[in-house]
């Protein structure tokens, strides 16, 4: 396994722990920001959310400058990026932050896209992720970080700055869903 792989599965291995902290019941204090208290675990995991999420420009990056592309890495890098926002919106579908409509249609095209990707791999196929798509993907990073940090730095302005990045976001979901399933369609139709 070559080092952007390597980075994309430390990212899947940070979920669990990222899970954890934003579960557990634990009160490490909080801090006042404005509107809001951010308390003290949800900042640690936020960061570790801020941290994983920065590991896909790394993978990405570093698999790119020195033509280490692979087609486990085309595979697991997306999945690694699902399995993290998956997480991380459905916990804040939990703490009340985030519209539960929102997020199963977010879901939901992840779950669509997924399903393409597995229909063109019978195929001897594999789906690298479009410009599109990683808008998508860093629009949701964007919001979902925001909304984990109880919209901090935002909240001192009382401008919901989170929840709009996650309307942005479900527009770039919509968008690349549509923009994938019209530019890949021949996947669908050829399948046997």
């Amino acid at each position: 396994m070559n080092v952007p792989n390597r980075i994309t599965l430390s990212r899947i291995l940070l979920i669990p722990i990222f899970i954890i902290l934003m579960s557990i019941n634990v009160d490490w204090g909080s801090w006042d920001i404005g509107e809001n208290n951010l308390p003290v675990i949800h900042f640690v995991a936020g960061l570790l959310f801020i941290i994983a999420s920065m590991t896909d420009w790394i993978d990405g990056y570093y698999a790119r400058k020195y033509h280490l592309v692979t087609n486990l890495g085309k595979f697991m890098d997306p999945l690694a990026d699902k399995l993290l926002v998956a997480a991380a919106l459905i916990l804040l579908v939990e703490m009340g932050v985030a519209p539960a409509w929102v997020v199963i249609i977010i879901l939901s095209r992840e779950f669509a896209v997924t399903g393409l990707r597995t229909i063109a791999a019978g195929e001897g196929i594999v789906l690298a992720a479009s410009k599109l798509g990683k808008l998508k993907t860093l629009t949701q990073l964007i919001a979902i970080a925001c909304l984990l940090l109880h919209n901090f730095p935002f909240s001192f302005i009382g401008f919901p700055f989170g929840l709009i990045m996650l309307y942005i976001a479900l527009f770039f979901t919509i968008l690349s869903g549509v923009d994938y399933f019209v530019k890949n369609w021949n996947v669908m139709r050829n399948s046997k």
